[in-house]
């Protein structure tokens, strides 16, 4: 996560308040997805940006998961992402970032 969203997503934070924010990632890679999730989640891992030592404890979710699946329209679901689901290591990625939602701040 880039410096810029960072602060983003503080101010957001901040502005709406961290309980009224859920975090909805959907990237290809596991290793970044989870890099962003404990980002959001637990503070800046690489001490860079506005979320070093900020623990938010947002929601924070893939798109593959079935708890976000569950509420997108099927049919929108399947035009936009149903075709990365066949190629995508959509498991590893819902284990990472889930790893971090449950471990929590």
């Amino acid at each position: 996560m880039d410096l810029e969203n960072q602060k983003r997503v503080l101010d957001l934070a901040e502005l709406h308040g961290k309980e009224n924010i859920v975090v909805l990632l959907g990237g290809a890679d596991a290793e970044a997805s989870g890099m962003i999730a404990e980002t959001v989640i637990s503070g800046d891992p690489a001490f860079a940006g506005a979320l070093t030592g900020v623990q938010l404890g947002l929601a924070t979710y893939h798109v593959l998961e079935s708890e976000i699946k569950q509420e997108i329209d099927a049919g929108l679901y399947e035009s936009n992402i149903g075709m990365m689901e066949m190629v995508l290591p959509v498991e590893e990625i819902i284990k990472e970032v889930s790893s971090f939602r449950n471990k929590g701040p």
